[in-house]
């Protein structure tokens, strides 16, 4: 009988080795199954339903598909999307990384470091409508940066399109996701080691090149998930451009709200699969740029 319940237990911490990843893995997969793979399958699948004006049917149809590439408004908002991501991509990594490179890399300090990082997010205590409608007053035909500039002299009329144009749309953008960026760079920077630079400036490298050879090369990981993080969310956006477009920049985001709350779910469909598309193809091609398994 012993020998019996040995075996037997034996058997049981094989099948339990063998079979253990599965176990550990099941609650992660069942998640994304759930809450990933059948909301887009199920997405892809209404897009192709037939819409009209006043009802819907499971009838399979692509017209949706058509309207939205034959029409100039929706293409035209799927590039106008494109364009507005770009410009605060590029904005983001502008402004930010300087930052970054100040908190990163010029204050060694753990605790002022984190003391920084903790000041960049604070305007993320207040509510983000509030953040992107303080921005009217500021922006204005009389908002506080046509009297300033008007003050010193530099401009003697009030500049008209700073509100309610896509300039506004981007420049409350950037302010609101270059944090998104600096705080991946930052943390990348802090972790070169300070006997890098040391050695650059012992073998004779100018601090240029030590910031192109050394510095930005170690901190590509993080200017890599910095983009990820703008990005997905900048081309997701519906609330910045309608706040501070005056609904006159019309964004993939905004039009699917628009859909949605005149219950055309079809067409609706069609935008967030093809939004879906652009925010998977952007994010494959920035982890091609960094292997971030192995860097982080």
């Amino acid at each position: 009988m012993t020998h019996i319940s040995d075996s037997q237990n034996t058997d049981q911490r094989r099948f339990f080795q063998r079979y253990a990843p599965y176990f550990l893995l099941a609650p992660g997969v069942t998640w994304m199954a759930l809450f990933l793979v059948i909301p887009l399958v199920m997405m892809v699948y209404v897009s192709f339903w037939t819409q009209t004006t006043f009802a819907i049917s499971s009838d399979l149809t692509t017209k949706s598909w058509v309207t939205f590439f034959s029409s100039e408004t929706y293409f035209g908002a799927l590039l106008r999307t494109i364009r507005i991501w770009l410009t605060v991509l590029f904005f983001t990594f502008l402004l930010g990384y300087p930052i970054a490179l100040f908190i990163g890399l010029f204050v060694r300090s753990k605790t002022v470091q984190t003391l920084l990082l903790v000041a960049c997010v604070i305007p993320f205590w207040t509510s983000f409508l509030i953040r992107v409608l303080a921005w009217r007053p500021m922006l204005g035909k009389e908002g506080a940066v046509n009297l300033v500039l008007q003050k010193i002299g530099v401009i003697s009329q009030p500049i008209e399109v700073l509100l309610f144009t896509e300039l506004s749309v981007v420049i409350g953008m950037v302010q609101i996701y270059v944090v998104f960026m600096v705080g991946p760079i930052a943390f990348m920077l802090s972790r070169i080691d300070g006997s890098l630079l040391e050695a650059a400036r012992d073998i004779g490298a100018t601090p240029l090149m030590t910031f192109r050879r050394v510095i930005f090369p170690l901190s590509l990981p993080g200017v890599t998930v910095g983009a990820i993080f703008v990005s997905v969310m900048v081309l997701g956006e519906f609330a910045t451009a309608s706040a501070l477009s005056g609904r006159k920049v019309n964004l993939l985001g905004n039009i699917i709200v628009t859909q949605v709350g005149s219950l055309k779910w079809a067409f609706a469909a069609v935008i967030g699969v093809v939004l879906t598309i652009v925010m998977a193809i952007v994010i494959t091609a920035l982890l091609r740029l960094v292997n971030l398994r192995e860097e982080l």
